[in-house]
């Protein structure tokens, strides 16, 4: 009975240490791969920080000088770092321009955002375009002009990728105007009559056509009459 009792016992502890044992090595493995999991993510965050810098740096660069006049040396000057290190987290220049487009865009449109959400109705918030493009050679993310202007220029007949990338930038505009006139309209700020497609062309057409011609010429009176133009047109837009 002793004996049976024991290698019962024995049995028993020899499960239970097996099971003990896998325990701890499903832990060790957990424990590992959230230890591997932690290391990549700060990898990932150090590449995408990396990245993020490169963009923000080089970004008024590629807009004041264009991506043929942006050079490799150019992108290390002003973010300090090496060939290497710019082309370990871009493929290369096409791809460094691309993002920095966008990042340009999206400052603009930001800012843009920011000034109209202090706007009570539909008139003051489209003031706010002849406003800022006004004074645009002060504001450090367009004082070398309108990204969308200075892209399509350039690479117009010479890089397809920027171009589609100006386009849709446009498009974009256009869309984002054509809704806060639709949306003046149905609350009774805007003329229900308006041509919106009208106020649209011409409005981005003069604030992209003062930009350059003041940029190319060095003065700013014709940028002032086309904004003084601009916010006449705007204000006998109100119902």
């Amino acid at each position: 009975m002793k004996l049976i009792y024991t290698r019962k016992y024995d049995y028993l502890l020899t499960i239970k240490f097996k099971q003990i044992t896998q325990h701890k090595y499903f832990l060790y493995r957990l424990v590992f791969f959230i230890y591997l999991c932690s290391e990549i993510k700060i990898m990932m965050s150090k590449a995408e920080k990396t990245r993020a810098f490169i963009i923000e740096r080089t970004a008024s660069i590629f807009n004041a000088k264009g991506y043929a006049g942006t050079s490799i040396n150019d992108l290390m000057n002003v973010t300090g770092l090496t060939k290497g290190s710019i082309y370990g987290n871009f493929e290369n220049k096409d791809e460094v321009a691309l993002a920095a487009f966008d990042y340009n865009f999206a400052l603009v449109i930001a800012y843009i955002k920011k000034e109209m959400s202090k706007q009570e109705n539909t008139i003051n918030r489209l003031l706010v375009y002849p406003k800022i493009y006004r004074n645009f050679f002060k504001l450090s993310f367009l004082s070398a002009g309108c990204p969308i202007a200075n892209t399509s220029t350039e690479a117009d007949d010479t890089h397809p990728l920027l171009k589609e990338k100006a386009a849709s930038a446009l498009d974009y505009w256009r869309l984002s105007l054509e809704r806060q006139l639709k949306d003046g309209i149905k609350n009774g700020d805007i003329k229900a009559n308006i041509n919106i497609n009208e106020v649209v062309g011409v409005t981005t057409a003069l604030i992209q056509g003062a930009i350059l011609h003041a940029k190319v010429s060095g003065k700013i009176n014709y940028l002032n009459a086309s904004m003084n133009y601009l916010e006449a047109m705007i204000k006998q837009l109100e119902r």
